[in-house]
C-alpha cells in the first residue's frame, strides 16, 4: 500500500474513533435506571402534585418496560404520565431516557403520616425501581410580599408618577389580593395592569406565583414643591404586605398676564403708536426664566414689546412691560381685540386686551373742511333752483 493511502486511512480512523467513543455509555455505566431530581417531596392534603421522573437506558437494546406504582395508600390516586397522558409502558432507546411524571392526588382528610411509594419499570431482561418519600403537611398560612423596582420618583405637579409593583403569593394556595394606596389629600391614585390600561382593585395570584401591576399617582396641579409619601397595601385573607413609595414634586412657574391694575382695555389712534402697560406675574413655585412676549393683533397692526423678554421672574413677583401698539391706518373707529402671550420653557399664559381705536384728528379736520366747503354750494343750489 502506498504511503499516501496509509495516510488517508489513518486520517479516516482518526475521525471515526472519537465518534465511536462518544457512543459508549457514560463512565462505563450499563443498565436500566429510574431517576428523579427530588426523591422526597411534601404534599398538602386535598391537593394534587406532580413529580418528574425519567427512565434511563444505559447501553441496553430497545425493550418495552411495564410501569407501575406500589405502596399507594387507600384513597390516594397515583398516575404515571408520559407526554401529558396516562401511560402503562415505556421504551427508551439505547443511551437515552424517557420523561415521565408521577401525579399524586391526596384526599383532604388524610392523616399526616409520611408514606413511601415505589415506581417500577419491568421488562423481560431488566427492571428498575425508585422509592419516593411523600411527607404530608398542613396548609401554610397566606403570605404576601410587594416590591417596587423604583420606589422613589421625581417630576412636576403636571406629571403622572407610575410605579411598577411586583406582588408575590408565597403561600401554598391561590389568593385574591386587594390593592389600596394611601396618598396625601387630593392626590389621585389608581392601579392598572402592568401592560394595559384596565384599572384594578384586586388581582388573583396563584400559589407561589407573582403578578406585576402599575400604580399611577397624580398630584393636584396647585401642589407646592415637596417630598410626599405613598403607602401601598396588599391584603388577602389574613395576610398583608406593604410598600413605602415616595414622589418628589419639583417647583414649576405659573404665569399670568394682565394690564396695570388688572385693566384689560386701552385706547389707540389709527396709524399712531400707543403704549399699553402689560403686567406678567409668576404665581408658581419656581422661577420663570427667559419669558418671551408676543401678540396676535388685527391684520395690518404692529405690536412690539419693550422689553421683548423678561430674563427672570421669581415666584410671587411681577414685572411690567410696555406693549407698543400701532393700529393700521385703515382701521375704522371701534373696538378691537389684541391677544398678549407670555411663554417660558413650556409654561405660557395669555390675555385678551380690548383696544378702542379713534381716527386721527387731522382726518377729522379735513373732513370738516370738506363739509364746510360743500355747504355754501349746496345752499346756493337750493336757493337758485328753489325759486323755479
Amino acid at each position: 500500500m502506498r504511503a499516501l493511502d496509509l495516510a488517508r486511512l489513518a486520517f479516516a480512523f482518526g475521525l471515526i474513533s472519537p465518534l465511536a467513543h462518544a457512543a459508549e455509555p457514560t463512565h462505563g455505566i450499563k443498565g436500566l435506571y429510574l431517576m428523579t431530581d427530588y426523591p422526597a417531596v411534601t404534599v398538602r392534603p386535598g391537593s394534587t402534585e406532580n413529580v418528574s421522573l425519567r427512565l434511563q437506558n444505559y447501553g441496553l437494546g430497545p425493550e418495552q418496560y411495564r410501569l407501575s406504582v406500589s405502596g399507594v395508600p387507600a384513597g390516594w390516586t397515583a398516575t404515571l404520565l408520559g407526554g401529558g397522558q396516562p401511560v402503562a409502558a415505556a421504551m427508551p432507546a439505547p443511551d437515552s431516557s424517557v420523561s415521565l411524571q408521577l401525579r399524586l392526588t391526596v384526599p383532604p382528610n388524610s392523616d399526616l403520616n409520611g408514606q413511601t411509594l415505589t415506581v417500577k419499570a419491568e421488562g423481560p431482561g431488566n427492571q428498575a425501581s425508585l422509592p419516593i418519600e411523600v411527607a404530608l403537611a398542613k396548609e401554610l398560612p397566606a403570605k404576601l410580599t410587594v416590591t417596587s423596582k423604583l420606589p422613589s420618583l421625581r417630576g412636576s405637579p403636571k406629571s403622572n408618577f407610575e410605579y411598577a409593583l411586583s406582588i408575590k403569593n408565597d403561600s401554598g394556595r391561590n389568593l385574591v389580593a386587594s390593592l389600596t394606596a394611601a396618598a396625601p389629600a387630593n392626590f389621585e391614585t389608581s392601579f392598572t395592569e402592568a401592560y394595559g390600561t384596565q384599572e384594578l382593585s384586586s388581582i388573583p395570584i396563584e400559589a407561589g406565583q407573582s403578578k406585576d401591576v402599575k400604580l399611577k399617582v397624580r398630584p393636584p396641579g396647585t401642589i407646592d414643591a415637596g417630598h410626599f409619601p405613598v403607602k401601598v397595601t396588599v391584603n388577602a385573607e389574613n395576610a398583608s404586605a406593604n410598600a413605602e413609595l415616595t414622589l418628589d414634586v419639583m417647583g414649576q412657574p405659573q404665569l399670568q398676564v394682565a394690564g396695570r391694575d388688572g385693566l384689560l382695555s386701552a385706547r389707540a389712534v389709527a396709524a399712531q403708536q400707543s403704549s399699553i402697560p402689560v403686567v406678567v406675574t409668576n404665581s408658581g413655585t419656581a422661577p420663570a426664566e427667559n419669558i418671551a412676549l408676543a401678540a396676535t393683533a388685527p391684520t395690518g397692526w404692529k405690536v412690539t414689546f419693550e422689553p421683548a423678554n423678561i430674563e427672570r421672574l421669581v415666584p410671587g413677583k411681577d414685572a411690567e412691560v410696555q406693549a407698543l401698539v400701532t393700529p393700521s391706518d385703515k382701521s375704522l373707529a371701534g373696538d378691537y381685540m389684541v391677544s398678549v402671550r407670555a411663554t417660558s420653557r413650556g409654561e405660557n399664559a395669555s390675555s385678551q386686551f380690548r383696544v378702542t381705536v379713534n381716527t386721527s384728528a387731522v382726518w377729522g379736520m379735513a373732513g370738516a373742511g370738506v363739509i364746510g366747503a360743500a355747504l355754501p354750494l349746496m345752499l346756493g343750489a337750493v336757493a337758485r333752483f328753489g325759486r323755479r
